[in-house]
């Protein structure tokens, strides 16, 4: 690996996230806070990771002190993931969680690299059905992901690497402005 290439297109991606994008969706969730609702975060592997550092930034804090915020990731109850991947699919997880905890005041993020993992996908399908506001995080084909999300945050790289690099960046640019209202 060349190290110089990857940090270039690291920075490259970085430079490519579009800041009133950022707002947007900031604002979608601070509306949800303000509406009695909750932000709700899920995906896998490294994304899995994402959503609960998003969560943990929230319920805790980010860089200013501020009330706790009603934010779940759904990723972390073992017994309901295994729970519902044996007795229905894996493809189930997110769903099956989403129908029951989730609200037309909720926001809804659905992270996945590649934008096509079906659980995600099945999970943004019922926060749609429920009516809550539906945000993708994805790499740069944005996957299926894109079509089904009401907003779709589009990490401009193809290395799965730098796309969960620059969810976390941008996570923590929400999670920044979200501590500024707050």
């Amino acid at each position: 690996m060349d190290f110089k290439d990857y940090i270039e297109e690291g920075v490259i991606a970085r430079q490519a996230i579009d800041e009133s994008q950022i707002m947007r969706i900031a604002q979608k969730i601070i509306e949800s806070f303000d509406n009695g609702g909750k932000l709700i975060v899920f995906g896998n592997g490294g994304s899995a990771a994402d959503s609960q550092h998003f969560v943990a930034e929230l319920t805790g804090h980010f860089l200013k002190e501020r009330k706790p915020l009603p934010a779940i990731a759904l990723t972390t109850n073992t017994s309901s993931l295994t729970a519902i991947a044996n007795d229905y699919d894996y493809n189930s997880v997110f769903s099956r969680q989403v129908l029951a905890l989730s609200g037309k005041n909720d926001t809804v993020i659905g992270i996945s690299t590649s934008g096509n993992s079906r659980n995600v996908l099945e999970g943004i399908n019922a926060a749609n059905t429920l009516g809550a506001y539906t945000v993708g995080m994805t790499g740069i084909s944005g996957g299926k992901l894109k079509d089904i999300c009401r907003e779709v945050f589009i990490a401009k790289s193809n290395k799965t690497s730098i796309i969960q690099e620059i969810h976390i960046t941008a996570i923590h640019m929400i999670c920044a402005v979200i501590d500024d209202h707050y």
